[in-house]
């Protein structure tokens, strides 16, 4: 950290060594993680450490001296300074990082970013100073930020799979059980007197409740094959894979040990992510081919799923109201797995997942 008066500001602490006090003080500060300045009653930045360097991007020359509000946003600063003002006459000394509180700060290229904060008050007889310990919290933000998307994402798909269901239930199973009692009925009226309509009747019910027991099979299925329950994980997807093919026109190539098993909960896991990657890729690839390759690794299972769409920037940020991979980078890490995604526009997707399996699972 940067001292403009060193000795001053440890005088009172090391009266007998100020100078090997300052600088001990000095490296102590520089070597700390958080960020660290220190303003007079001014304002102006009178201590400045390397890690607020790092942090906000500007050298410590650029900064000391300076109005400290050249490190905060605009549409923050008259905030502060109130804040400010109504800290120094509380007489409260100060302020725990982690209550939850986020500030921001605005970097030497203008990036705004949010930090925790805990700020103290010192009385000197040059006036008081005020510390500031700060530490870049974007990462923990974003996750949060990420996370609470992600459970507003859940709810609306839940919510619109209900839908689905609830309307398929009405426009088929409904409505061909209507038709059928109404068949029935007739039936019972005009068996005697006109046998061959009877059969002809019975023929065509026959067929319309062949067609309702295809529909609930396909509405059952789709919210969680019975494949993967009396089965188990390669019969499903093969299903899964065969059903995409036939609902895409995606060529669809799966590759997997074929005495491959997995207890539960890593097949669901599995098999959503395959699923889930496959709808991506229905939805925005634009493919043609989609290649499944699942292997049981020495203490983990690899999953790769890759097409030849149109590929997207990897780094870019996520479209509001679109999903995206998050649902299955949630379902990865729910089982402290990893996902690394490989794109770019015009050479297609590439979804890497690797799931740890537990010791009981593994073997000795």
């Amino acid at each position: 950290m940067l001292l403009s008066s060193p000795g001053s500001l440890v005088a009172t602490s090391f009266e007998s060594h100020p100078g090997d006090a300052a600088a001990l003080l000095a490296g102590m500060l520089d070597s700390a993680m958080d960020g660290i300045i220190t303003v007079d009653h001014t304002q102006r930045v009178v201590l400045y450490n390397r890690a607020a360097e790092k942090m906000f991007g500007w050298p410590r020359a650029s900064v000391l001296g300076q109005p400290l509000d050249r490190l905060i946003p605009t549409r923050f600063q008259a905030g502060h300074g109130e804040h400010i003002r109504r800290f120094a006459s509380t007489g409260v000394t100060s302020r725990r990082m982690g209550d939850g509180t986020v500030v921001h700060g605005v970097r030497a290229n203008g990036e705004e970013f949010p930090m925790d904060a805990s700020i103290s008050q010192l009385n000197t007889a040059d006036g008081k100073l005020y510390t500031v310990i700060l530490r870049d919290v974007t990462d923990r933000v974003r996750a949060q930020e990420e996370r609470s998307a992600f459970a507003a994402a859940v709810n609306a798909v839940r919510e619109e799979e209900k839908t689905r269901v609830a309307r398929e239930l009405h426009d088929e199973l409904a409505q061909s059980l209507t038709a059928l009692k109404m068949d029935a009925m007739w039936l019972r009226d005009q068996a005697d007197g006109a046998p061959a309509s009877a059969h002809t009747k019975l023929t065509e019910m026959l067929a319309m409740l062949d067609h309702t027991i295809a529909a609930t099979r396909r509405i059952a299925a789709d919210l969680r094959p019975l494949l993967l329950d009396d089965l188990g994980l390669v019969p499903a997807i093969e299903w899964l894979a065969h059903t995409f093919e036939q609902r895409t026109a995606v060529v669809c190539r799966l590759s997997y040990d074929e005495s491959m098993e997995l207890p539960e909960p890593y097949a669901t896991a599995v098999f959503r992510i395959v699923q889930e990657a496959l709808a991506n890729v229905a939805k925005h690839a634009g493919a043609s081919e989609a290649d499944i390759t699942i292997e049981r690794l020495p203490g983990r299972i690899s999953l790769t799923v890759r097409d030849n769409g149109r590929g997207f920037l990897a780094g870019a940020p996520r479209k509001p109201q679109s999903l995206g991979l998050m649902g299955l980078r949630e379902r990865a890490v729910l089982l402290k797995g990893q996902v690394e995604i490989d794109s770019e526009p015009g050479r297609g997707t590439c979804v890497k997942v690797s799931i740890p399996l537990a010791d009981e699972v593994t073997g000795p």
